[in-house]
């Protein structure tokens, strides 16, 4: 498989540190000091997960080099929808104008970009897809709750897009070497680390230290793991893109690897926690520096808890 195309969409609205003095008591210094985050994006009152997804999306598209018809699966992943039936997927597919073809939305927390790009591998394995569109967007602003103390200054919006070949197409695209996923409800406080029960108080999370613990393990070790599965070593890794929770857990992976900062790519000093959009985020943003032969790990975690790496290279 192939990362043929890809795109990001961020609100316009900054939010600074300095917003939640008044809202939650926590100061600017607080905030950065324990998160990482300096300021965050919101979604305007007329945006929501799909209308950002559209516009990532519509990005994407201008990139690709084959017939937009070709596209023949559409995977949309997300764990703050806008709509829980019509689903982003389905909104993304008003866009490209393309029936008949598989259309598929997926929640895995913040590890749900890694399972949808598994779902592509599924559907081009077993021969029902070639060119598949991937789209992660999260809207965590809608269900979080700004007064809570210990998570409602983390959360940002933002949405991605990426486009998903079985063969490849252009010079510049990126082979995907290998995905791995897991789950580990049974882990710590897997069931209880992070929640969203939109009846009962949007996103929480009661037990921060147990996520942040079980984050930096299993971060490391995956990674660690799909790149010895495949006889690379540390030492070839050009880029590694930590899922975007908190700046302590991706400096405590990186020390864990033995990986300098500056192969860290971070964007939530400025993003703040975008859940499962935040690495496809972050794999956009550093598109243009590639360069052929470099080595790119994706890493996630989430709550439930999930995990999963995925290996690229360009």
């Amino acid at each position: 498989m192939f990362i043929h195309a890809l795109a990001h969409y961020l609100p316009e609205t900054v939010v600074p540190n300095s917003y939640f003095k008044d809202v939650n008591g926590l100061d600017d210094e607080w905030i950065e000091t324990r998160t990482g985050i300096k300021e965050r994006r919101k979604a305007g009152p007329d945006e929501n997960t799909n209308t950002m997804a559209l516009e990532a999306v519509s990005r994407a598209l201008e990139k690709i080099q084959f017939p937009q018809d070709e596209i023949d699966l559409i995977v949309g992943a997300t764990y703050s929808p806008y709509d829980t039936v019509a689903t982003v997927a389905h909104a993304v597919q008003g866009l490209v104008g393309i029936n008949h073809i598989p259309v598929v939305s997926i929640s895995a927390a913040c590890s749900s970009f890694l399972n949808a790009v598994e779902i592509v591998e599924g559907y081009f394995a077993s021969g029902k897809a070639s060119k598949a569109l991937v789209l992660v967007s999260e809207h965590n602003t809608a269900y979080s709750n700004e007064s809570d103390k210990v998570a409602g200054h983390l959360w940002g919006d933002g949405a991605a897009a990426v486009f998903i070949t079985k063969e490849k197409i252009s010079d510049s695209d990126l082979k995907i070497i290998e995905i791995h996923t897991g789950g580990a409800a049974n882990v710590g406080k897997g069931l209880e680390g992070v929640v969203l029960r939109p009846w009962d108080g949007g996103i929480i999370m009661p037990h921060g230290r147990d996520v942040f613990i079980h984050a930096c393990q299993y971060m490391a070790k995956t990674s660690k793991d799909i790149l010895e599965k495949n006889n690379y070593s540390l030492d070839d890794l050009t880029y590694f893109i930590p899922h975007q929770a908190n700046h302590r857990i991706s400096k405590n992976v990186a020390e864990q690897l033995d990986l300098p900062m500056e192969k860290v790519v971070s964007n939530i000093q400025y993003l703040g926690n975008t859940g499962c959009a935040g690495c496809a985020i972050g794999l956009s943003e550093k598109s243009e520096d590639y360069e052929p032969g470099d080595v790119i790990v994706v890493s996630v975690f989430g709550g439930g808890y999930s995990y999963g790496a995925m290996l690229v290279r360009a």
